[in-house]
């Protein structure tokens, strides 16, 4: 136990502090970049807004990936605390389904953050963005079944432990008249 309470001491306050990070940038992606809104950067010929918001996107971006590192460390840890306390004993890691439910969703994130991108792009962004949320949605439902059948097989097995309890009992009962 003292291993995980360390794990958690670590990397509760890096993730705070990646979160924090994060929204400082963001709020700078908003205000900052329409006050450079008409001038271009000579010899690339791109707006300056343009290309800071695009900076400023990757490095809130980074420290939101450094975020969710820590947070599935967390989450890993919660999980194992959780089913020890349940006292389930797991042949399809629950972890893993709490992963899954993690990456459905960023990969709802994603989609939401690419989708308005794509729709931009001439002559087929439309086509794109759809294909983009069809993909996205194809690796929810999937995730989704993956789940469903990693909680299915748990309960399947506590119900089976808690028949066999019972049955032990009735046994009990029937042997002790």
């Amino acid at each position: 136990m003292k291993v995980k309470g360390e794990e958690i001491r670590t990397r509760l306050p890096r993730l705070v502090t990646n979160l924090i990070m994060a929204i400082i940038f963001w709020i700078i992606s908003i205000f900052i970049p329409p006050t450079l809104q008409n001038l271009n950067l000579p010899g690339i010929n791109v707006q300056a807004s343009m290309l800071l918001w695009i900076l400023l996107i990757i490095v809130l971006g980074i420290f939101l990936v450094r975020a969710l590192s820590d947070a599935l460390v967390l989450g890993d840890v919660l999980t194992d605390v959780l089913v020890k306390r349940l006292g389930v004993k797991e042949k399809r890691s629950p972890k893993r389904a709490a992963r899954e439910f993690v990456y459905i969703i960023i990969i709802m994130l994603i989609v939401t953050a690419v989708s308005p991108i794509l729709v931009t792009v001439n002559d087929f962004g439309y086509i794109l963005s759809a294909a983009t949320v069809y993909v996205g949605l194809a690796f929810i439902i999937i995730l989704i079944y993956d789940i469903g059948r990693i909680i299915y097989k748990i309960i399947e097995e506590k119900a089976d432990s808690f028949a066999d309890y019972f049955g032990r009992m009735k046994q009990k009962g029937k042997s002790s008249e």
